[in-house]
């Protein structure tokens, strides 16, 4: 193997943190929430990646209000849950790894069978998935989910969790605000960009009043999202400026809008057979088996495919930028790298081998390389997510 490991096995500093290696676990939707809790799955799913030898594992996708969920799957923060996210962080420090924890809010991509309400949403948009028409936020409404962020994250510190990564991204409710596509406001929320990232800055402040000012705050953000009247990289640059200036440790350059273009952000095989075997609803075996090739497009996958867009962000602001997008081999993680960003953070190839960093430190040629068929993606509808290709394979120079 040819790769020269020193750079990618260094450590590096992220706001108070000094990570061991420059590899982070990225917040992939892991399915292990049942009720919006803390399974065992999930604890060991995290310490799994963190046995591997990954420097920080992102546990996702964690609400921050019981509004805000997709899924009777998917997390959202309370009181009661903190004994057992301390469980998980408790896990991944044992094993020498940190633990980061996605927090966001779905917008108008919530469903009303599992929230039990109209979703929140920048403007009022119909959701053709969902069969539901969103609410606009009111004033009110934001400087609530204002608080439910801050709050949130406050939850995670005492929950042992060492970042928070603020997903605003995707096409989730924070990307819904800064979307031209879904913010049609008139009011200080909407039109510019500036009034567009409002809520997102407020949110930021908030938090870095809360914490101080050395705890890492890491975005998510969209490059663009791949629709007509979406966001585009020109505004994407934009932001990221912005949010240097108010506190942000970390910026996560991604891209894709869920219901429009969610295979944006992974390219790849579409796995519409496994997305309809994970269905428990027959309305929605038949829609994705009869119309899912329609739906949703699939986009082929090139290593490293964010690179030259995630490089404008990067060359624009000081704080590091880590990079995600075709990452597979030690080599792809090296380009990343050599290309001036600070870390980079792997999904699917860490779910494939979760001992893929590990395989770097022993300079093994025996490295297992996911193959893309994005079947895990497929998997997380049907009890967790795994990969369901894992067959070893030799890593060849």
């Amino acid at each position: 193997m040819n790769t020269e490991t020193n750079s990618i096995l260094s450590s590096r500093s992220l706001g108070q943190l000094k990570l061991k290696n420059r590899i982070i676990k990225a917040g992939c939707f892991e399915g292990m929430s049942q009720n919006g809790g803390v399974t065992p799955d999930l604890i060991e799913h995290h310490r799994k990646m963190a046995a591997g030898g990954t420097a920080m594992t992102t546990v996702a996708y964690c609400s921050v209000s019981h509004d805000g969920r997709a899924y009777d799957h998917e997390m959202w923060m309370r009181k009661e849950l903190i004994p057992d996210l301390k469980k998980l962080t408790s896990k991944v420090h044992e094993e020498g790894a940190y633990a980061s924890i996605q927090l966001g809010h779905c917008g108008y991509f919530a469903s009303k069978k599992v929230i039990g309400k109209r979703p929140l949403g920048a403007s009022p948009k119909f959701n053709l998935f969902r069969m539901s028409f969103a609410k606009a936020m009111n004033a009110a409404d934001i400087l609530t989910k204002i608080d439910d962020f801050v709050n949130a994250t406050s939850m995670a510190i005492e929950a042992g969790f060492d970042a928070v990564e603020i997903h605003a991204g995707h096409g989730y409710l924070l990307s819904q605000f800064l979307s031209p596509y879904t913010n049609k406001r008139k009011d200080e929320f909407g039109g510019s960009l500036e009034n567009r990232l409002r809520f997102l800055v407020e949110i930021i402040k908030g938090i870095r009043k809360k914490v101080g000012a050395d705890f890492p705050i890491l975005v998510k953000m969209n490059l663009y999202d791949g629709i007509k009247g979406g966001l585009e990289t020109n505004e994407a640059i934009d932001i990221a400026k912005v949010l240097e200036t108010v506190g942000v440790s970390g910026l996560i350059p991604s891209s894709g809008f869920t219901s429009r273009t969610p295979f944006l952000m992974l390219r790849g095989r579409l796995p519409i057979f496994e997305m309809v075997a994970n269905q428990t609803s027959w309305i929605m075996k038949l829609s994705l088996a009869l119309f899912g090739k329609l739906m949703v497009q699939e986009y082929t996958y090139t290593k490293l495919f964010h690179l030259e867009d995630a490089k404008k962000i990067n060359d624009t602001v000081n704080i590091p930028v880590i990079y995600i997008g075709g990452i597979k081999t030690p080599e792809d993680v090296a380009q990343a790298l050599d290309s001036g960003f600070d870390f980079v953070q792997i999904g699917r190839a860490l779910i494939h081998d979760n001992n893929f960093v590990n395989n770097l430190t022993n300079k093994s040629n025996n490295l297992n390389i996911c193959d893309t068929c994005n079947r895990c993606v497929a998997a997380m509808d049907g009890g967790g997510v795994y990969c369901v290709s894992n067959i070893t394979g030799n890593y060849l120079d």
